[in-house]
């Protein structure tokens, strides 16, 4: 198997079989370097899973973008708001590098859910790994120690560095471009 399924089954828990009948349901979509898949202010309520490359997801408020996660090989894409109530979206989620995903739309995504309790399964991990997420970042986000809170991101997804501006990464941290560029320099 490769390395794109083998980390979706481990990830989220789904047998091999299952992740299979998923895949043949979805989609395979191309993005580019800086393309935006989910646009802030509108609807969007595909699911995606990420074959290679590197997303982000950011608000825009005040002439800022903040970015609130970050997704890679082998894990799940959306827009909360366009997902789970086909809602304009709050977020944006754009492309760091040229991407391959896979799409399924909600309501075929929700007829497999029916059709597997492995399925079914999979979607249940799915949002716990979503309310996960977001509950370390906001508890990240009160650390007092900002190096710390970049050496376990550069631990958890080295790739980061190769594809992301720092500008983001810093940004997802809670700091500085500037306070980032000391953190780096004293390491």
């Amino acid at each position: 198997m490769d390395t794109f399924k083998e980390k979706l089954c481990n990830r989220y828990r789904v047998s091999k079989a299952d992740t299979q009948t998923l895949l043949d349901c979805m989609e395979e979509v191309h993005f580019k370097k800086k393309e935006l898949i989910v646009h802030e202010g509108a609807k969007n309520s595909n699911f995606y899973l990420i074959k290679n490359g590197i997303w982000r997801a950011y608000y825009h408020k005040d002439g800022v973008d903040t970015t609130i996660w970050f997704a890679s090989e082998g894990e799940a894409a959306f827009s909360v708001w366009g997902f789970v109530d086909n809602a304009n979206s709050l977020i944006s989620i754009e492309a760091m590098c040229d991407s391959t995903a896979y799409c399924i739309s909600r309501t075929a995504l929700n007829q497999l859910y029916a059709s597997s309790i492995g399925l079914a399964n999979l979607g249940l991990n799915l949002m716990e790994r979503q309310f996960l997420g977001q509950e370390n970042w906001l508890i990240s986000a009160g650390s007092p120690k900002a190096k710390e809170r970049y050496l376990t991101l550069i631990k958890e997804t080295p790739e980061l560095l190769q594809h992301v501006p720092l500008k983001h990464i810093a940004s997802y941290l809670w700091i500085t471009p500037q306070s980032l560029s000391r953190i780096r320099a004293s390491l």
